[in-house]
């Protein structure tokens, strides 16, 4: 009764809001009939013949194997021995996963945040289903919002064999699809919960080999899209960190109550329940570069491009440390749920000469800021080197507004920013296996996922890489932005090794990445007569708003070096003679682009938390 009162005193034009919300919410929680239902299909059809009979479930053999070896007979509890493998270019992370997987004995287990249904994903995924028919345990957690959206494929996976389990995280409604409007009530009616995703990234062979870093399970992160790929990191490590620390958090998120089994997800129990004696296939892999898949297929299976690509580059290390946050974190307190996030503000914090940061969205915390301005309040502060996207390069441009509006508060605290360029110098390097096989470079770069629309024809690359070296002996790398979100909402992922040769490594390829084919540098404007004065105080008055932050002459702007000059930190006095101005947004092609860039820098500020 109370509740119709309510409703009746209601404004007209709420109501149909509230009606909607009110019929998602009635279909909210499992269908318990459906998921029963959907159990004894499974259980009837799953698969449980294996293809193999022997010990070792027809593993293919791997030079992996030796460091492997190396690391029980060289190390102990007290003195462990790790090997590390950097994995800069995407095709080497494809190709090392799709060896491990051949190679598992025992288990496979993989958490990720996004696994698109396209080639990449489906290579993988295939890859996995043979594994597990032969008899490896295949474990797999994947975020709800951007993983296998489509309940049917979901449905015919749960039935595909005994070995192979499917786990979504946190599913908004508890489907395994959100539908737009499911995704607006979700976040009015639920959102620190709908907020709070698991972007972990962990792919763990037997307990001895993991891979943990920035990459997802999509084209873009192996260099397999045609248009626009990433330029991401991640690491191999072999050794015991694998199996205590990185099984350990995995095991956390399996067990943990918004891991949800297939057949609890109302969308796919359905389906389920629907073809209940249909054929388990899936539908076939028709990749569009059928070489690229060929040749990826033959070099896992080739012990010397292996030992080429993943042995010898191998450094041997001491203790590496693996950190999760749990699953239970929530909210922007700190607590003992916040386990990555904590400890990287206390190794920046404790930052004595040079901290080399790589994040692709440059919006820092309320908290990160307190740390870097106690350091650059030092009297002898570190150098800070950042190196980001530029708005013609990332794939979030209301993320880029939000950088672009405290550029000069980042540049106060010390930072020495450098923006990714979207076609770099050294772009060929990065995807030239797949270039040469699709003939990508002939494409022309366009707009999806919120990048901008440039005019230069050729495979667009964007930063996603996340890593942190400081003062030259500590080396993170992880799914950590070092921004907001993932200080209080996602959980992240990430190893930090104590190690002068791989924080030597890291830096060069950062360092890379910020030369001037590949990056432009941040700078202020030279400040020349009175005008440029007047123009940095209004400046500063409208960065301080919340609201109508229009202003569109900024206190920095991006910089390209000119010929015959040597690159110099932008605060050092002959900067502006060897440095050219280059607008603020280069090679944005399409003006509404900045106009979109420039109303989110004006209305954005509250969403700085979220984004």
């Amino acid at each position: 009764m109370n509740a119709l009162h309510s409703l009746s005193r209601t404004p007209h034009w709420r109501v149909p809001l509230l009606l909607a919300m009110l019929a998602l919410f009635g279909g909210c929680g499992v269908n318990r009939q459906l998921a029963r239902q959907a159990d004894a299909v499974v259980a009837a059809e799953r698969v449980h013949e294996l293809t193999c009979t022997r010990e070792d479930h027809c593993a293919i053999a791997s030079p992996l194997a030796e460091l492997a070896a190396r690391t029980r007979a060289e190390g102990s509890d007290d003195t462990p021995v790790h090997f590390t493998t950097m994995l800069e270019r995407g095709e080497d992370a494809l190709l090392a996963r799709i060896h491990l997987i051949r190679a598992a004995r025992r288990s496979i287990d993989i958490q990720t945040f996004i696994w698109d249904d396209d080639d990449a994903g489906r290579l993988i995924l295939d890859e996995l289903l043979d594994a597990a028919r032969r008899g490896v345990k295949v474990r797999v957690i994947a975020d709800q919002l951007f993983s296998l959206e489509d309940a049917e494929l979901l449905s015919r996976l749960a039935r595909m064999h005994a070995n192979f389990e499917v786990r979504i995280y946190n599913p908004t409604f508890d489907k395994a699809v959100t539908k737009p409007l499911e995704f607006a009530v979700s976040i009015v009616c639920c959102f620190t919960r709908f907020n709070q995703r698991m972007h972990n990234k962990l792919f763990l062979v037997d307990d001895l080999y993991g891979i943990a870093g920035g990459r997802n399970h999509q084209n873009r992160y192996f260099d397999w899209d045609h248009e626009f790929n990433y330029r991401d990191r991640d690491v191999l490590v072999t050794g015991p960190v694998a199996g205590r620390e990185m099984a350990a958090s995995f095991q956390q998120f399996w067990t943990f109550r918004r891991a949800a089994p297939l057949t609890r997800l109302n969308d796919v129990n359905r389906s389920i329940v629907a073809e209940a004696g249909e054929v388990l296939e899936l539908p076939a892999l028709h990749p569009t570069v059928p070489q690229y898949v060929e040749r990826m297929r033959a070099w896992a299976a080739d012990e010397g491009e292996v030992r080429r690509r993943f042995v010898d580059t191998a450094m041997r290390v001491g203790h590496v440390d693996y950190f999760s946050d749990s699953p239970h974190k929530q909210g922007a307190e700190p607590t003992e749920d916040r386990m990555l996030g904590d400890r990287i503000a206390g190794l920046i914090a404790g930052a004595r000469s040079r901290i080399v940061l790589q994040t692709p969205y440059l919006v820092i915390s309320k908290r990160a800021r307190r740390v870097f301005a106690d350091l650059h309040a030092r009297e002898n502060a570190p150098r800070i080197i950042v190196s980001t996207n530029s708005l013609a390069a990332t794939d979030a441009f209301y993320v880029y507004a939000l950088s672009h509006k405290y550029k000069k508060r980042y540049l106060k605290l010390g930072f020495h920013i450098h923006e990714y360029k979207p076609f770099p110098a050294d772009a060929a390097a990065m995807v030239a296996n797949y270039a040469e096989l699709s003939g990508a470079g002939d494409s022309k770069g366009y707009q999806r996922y919120g990048q901008a629309p440039v005019a230069t024809r050729g495979v667009r690359l964007g930063m996603h890489a996340k890593s942190i070296v400081i003062d030259d002996e500590i080396a993170l790398i992880g799914s950590h932005n070092f921004d907001p979100r993932s200080d209080n909402y996602n959980t992240e992922s990430g190893f930090i090794i104590r190690d002068r040769e791989v924080a030597r490594r890291l830096t060069a390829e950062i360092e890379r990445d910020i030369a001037p084919g590949n990056a432009w540098t941040i700078a202020k404007r030279p400040r020349t007569n009175l005008l440029h004065r007047i123009n940095n105080a209004i400046a500063d008055f409208s960065t301080a708003l919340p609201l109508f932050d229009f202003w569109p002459f900024r206190y920095s702007t991006s910089y390209e070096l000119d010929e015959g000059c040597e690159p110099l930190p932008p605060n050092h006095p002959a900067f502006h003679s060897c440095y050219t101005a280059v607008g603020d947004f280069p090679e944005v092609d399409l003006p509404l682009k900045t106009i979109y860039t420039r109303i989110a820098t004006a209305f954005g500020a509250g969403a700085v938390g979220i984004l």
